[in-house]
C-alpha cells in the first residue's frame, strides 16, 4: 500500500514504427545518483531512493550476493498490464547482470523462453512475496515476459533491482 500511495507513478511510451506507443504498465525509476538507465530509446534519470524501497532492497541482497543501486517499479494495474518479450541486455548492466524481481500484490505468470530455440519455454507462477533472482548468462540466451491475461486479477507491483555499472 505504500509503495501504491508514494510513488508518483507514469505511464512512458516509446516509438514503435514512427509513433509514440505507450507501455501496457506504469513505471517508476529509482537509485543512487548517476544510475541512469536507458531502454526503448529513452533515458530514464533516478529518483531518489523512498524509505520503503531501501528497506526492500536492504532484505533481498543478501540473498542476491550483490548490493542494487537502482530499481524499476512497475505497476500492473489489471490483467490487461503487461511486459512483452525481452532481455534486460542493456549496455548499463554488464555482462552478466544480476536482477532480483521482488513481486507484491496479484499472481502473475512469468514465461521465459530461449533467444533462438524458441520451442525451449519455462513458466512460472509469481505470487506474492517471491522474490525471483536472474543472472550468469541468463540475460545472452533467454527472453523474458509477463504477458496479458483475460483473468480479473487486482493490481501487482514488480520492483527489479539492479546494478547500474555505466552512469552517467
Amino acid at each position: 500500500e505504500a509503495l501504491l500511495e508514494n510513488i508518483h507513478w507514469q505511464q512512458e511510451s516509446m516509438m514503435m514504427y514512427g509513433k509514440p506507443v505507450l507501455f501496457p504498465r506504469l513505471m517508476a525509476w529509482f537509485g543512487d545518483t548517476g544510475s541512469s538507465y536507458s531502454f526503448s530509446g529513452k533515458t530514464y534519470h533516478p529518483s531518489p531512493w523512498t524509505k520503503d524501497l531501501l528497506y526492500i532492497k536492504s532484505r533481498i541482497e543478501g540473498e542476491a550476493g550483490v548490493t542494487f543501486n537502482s530499481v524499476l517499479a512497475n505497476r500492473y494495474r489489471n490483467g490487461q498490464d503487461s511486459m512483452g518479450w525481452h532481455a534486460d541486455d542493456e549496455p548499463e548492466l554488464g555482462r552478466d547482470p544480476v536482477i532480483a524481481s521482488v513481486n507484491l500484490g496479484a499472481s502473475r505468470r512469468f514465461m521465459l523462453r530461449h533467444k533462438t530455440e524458441k520451442d525451449q519455454r519455462y513458466e512460472l507462477e509469481l505470487q506474492h512475496g517471491s522474490l525471483l533472482i536472474m543472472k550468469g548468462a541468463l540475460q545472452h540466451y533467454w527472453q523474458h515476459q509477463v504477458p496479458k491475461t483475460t483473468r480479473s486479477l487486482g493490481e501487482r507491483i514488480n520492483l527489479t533491482f539492479r546494478v547500474i555499472r555505466h552512469t552517467s
